[in-house]
């Protein structure tokens, strides 16, 4: 593991911490027995196989 040789002031650790972001997940609408739903892309074809519930979505 990296050990850093100075220590970091405050500043400058509260600024690199501020740019990690979490994304909200890319939704999809998907069409399944006749009913749509909007799901995140990497769950359409467990969707479509009927892996997951569409009612807890």
């Amino acid at each position: 593991m990296a050990v850093p040789k100075r220590k970091m002031s405050r500043s400058n650790t509260r600024h690199r911490r501020a740019q990690w972001k979490a994304t909200a997940p890319d939704l999809v609408t998907v069409r399944v027995e006749g009913r749509e739903a909007r799901v995140p892309r990497r769950l359409v074809r467990a969707v479509h196989r009927g892996l997951v519930d569409l009612d807890r979505l």
